[in-house]
């Protein structure tokens, strides 16, 4: 039996399992197979026979049957390459597209980091309980530059952007909380609103779509398509889309929908008890710990704004690059470097950005007694932790994926009230005809936060 290749195979059992309404960016990606599968056929044909080898026309037949072309085939049977084609049909380089299939522009970054915009299937028109949503403002998240750089396991190409805001241009029958024209924030995790978990809050965890279903992530978070994108489709509106406040500005909410929200969360649940008690409670964040790293750091610098939003008075930020280092000191916060780390405090509320194990391992270390440590995220499978000196000192350890679409409410009202800018962290905004330069732009080490608009 011939080897299948794994990414093939992968793509086909992904697009049986994902509706055709939502695989904008899975089609980008495998509308190559076609011609990689005639290119192998003919390679076979050319293994086996020559050209000696195959058989005339006429080879095997009688002289009596044995007949001229017009003879062989009846009237009606021949016809011309534009009648065996239906009109639409034929497209340039020997492609076979319907008619009816209408496209859009989708930015796809491929291996090797090259990002470009490419002609990707345009979603149709929304089920009863869908939408259809028009990205005015995607943000880039602290994971795109790694995968731009193909340094995480979500294999490329992929279609790029999960932090939007956009406009509604269509709606379901049944749609009842939002309407065409509404300006709304677009979770980037895939929820239906109606499950077990979501009920509870667990968007995230969601049991009606496959598990960890998000957009931007390609195969890795189901095909959904991605938000930097002419349109985007949402599978459920009442329960996913949560309209923007009047007088906030796109631009600046635009990572709500991801990491500004995933900044509130380690910070949020814990310091306003924290606080209560000591007024003076001091708040330490880790992020990267060196200047290569390639993931960013704008969610540390957010959770230092949420927290401050809160009422916290004393925080320090610790990063690697000299560059985050000065925002968060001209966000008033303290920066501290990762190679002094008798200079860092021992707080009761630690965040732990790193995404190492090593590195959560130094946060633990600074975390107080009754103290609590959130990790924001990590991908490694395995990490040997202090577990003693945690249970002596009883410290509080959270690990875990954020439920955005339960965060995002709180963190517009802080913004609503003027009291969180997330704006203050964004380093680049750029139009999305300019968004392949400025993406390649945030792939540098000073990089924290692009913003591209419509």
């Amino acid at each position: 039996m011939a080897a299948v290749r794994p990414r093939s195979a992968l793509l086909h059992y992904a697009a049986l399992l994902t509706p055709n309404a939502l695989t904008a960016g899975a089609l980008a990606v495998q509308r190559d197979v076609p011609a990689r599968t005639a290119r192998i056929a003919d390679a076979v044909r050319s293994r086996w026979r020559s050209r000696d080898q195959w058989p005339s026309r006429s080879q095997g037949r009688s002289r009596d049957q044995q007949r001229s072309r017009g003879q062989w085939r009846s009237r009606g049977q021949w016809r011309s390459r534009g009648q065996w084609r239906s009109r639409g049909q034929w497209r340039s380089r020997g492609q076979w597209r319907s008619r009816d299939r209408e496209t859009m522009r989708g930015l796809i970054v491929s291996p090797g980091g090259d990002v470009r915009w490419r002609s990707v299937p345009a979603p149709g028109r929304p089920g009863p309980m869908a939408a259809v949503v028009r990205p005015l403002a995607v943000a880039t998240c602290d994971l795109d530059r790694a995968m731009m750089l193909g340094r995480t396991p979500f294999p490329l190409p992929l279609h790029l952007g999960h932090e939007c805001v956009g406009e509604v241009l269509e709606v379901g029958e049944l749609v009842g909380s939002v309407r065409v024209g509404q300006r709304v924030v677009v979770p980037f995790q895939i929820s239906c609103g109606e499950c077990a978990a979501c009920r509870r809050g667990n968007q995230g965890s969601c049991t009606s779509v496959p598990p960890a279903s998000m957009y931007g992530f390609g195969l890795a978070g189901g095909l959904w398509g991605g938000a930097l994108a002419d349109r985007l489709a949402v599978p459920f509106a009442d329960a996913m889309l949560v309209p923007l406040p009047d007088g906030l500005d796109p631009a600046a909410a635009a990572g709500v929908a991801d990491n500004v929200s995933d900044a509130y969360r380690q910070v949020a649940p814990h310091l306003p008890a924290l606080l209560a008690h000591d007024p003076d409670a001091e708040v330490l964040i880790v992020g990267r710990l060196t200047r290569d790293d390639p993931l960013t750091s704008s969610t540390p610098l957010y959770a230092g704004l949420v927290a401050r939003a809160l009422g916290a008075r004393r925080i320090s930020v610790v990063d690697g690059r000299a560059e985050v280092r000065r925002l968060a000191g001209e966000l008033g916060l303290r920066a501290l470097d990762p190679r002094r780390p008798k200079e860092w405090p021992t707080a009761p509320l630690t965040v732990d950005a790193t995404g190492t194990p090593a590195g959560l391992r130094r946060v633990l270390r600074h975390t107080a007694p009754d103290g609590v440590c959130t990790c924001v995220w990590s991908l490694h499978r395995r990490g040997g932790l202090p577990l003693a000196a945690c249970y002596v000192r009883n410290v509080t350890l959270h690990i875990g994926r954020s439920h955005v679409r339960a965060l995002i409410p709180g963190v517009l009202a802080l913004m609503a009230d003027g009291r969180l800018r997330p704006e203050l962290v964004t380093t680049n905004v750029a139009g999305f005809a300019d968004a392949p330069d400025a993406l390649r732009e945030h792939r540098l080490d000073c990089a924290v936060k692009t913003v591209l608009v419509a």
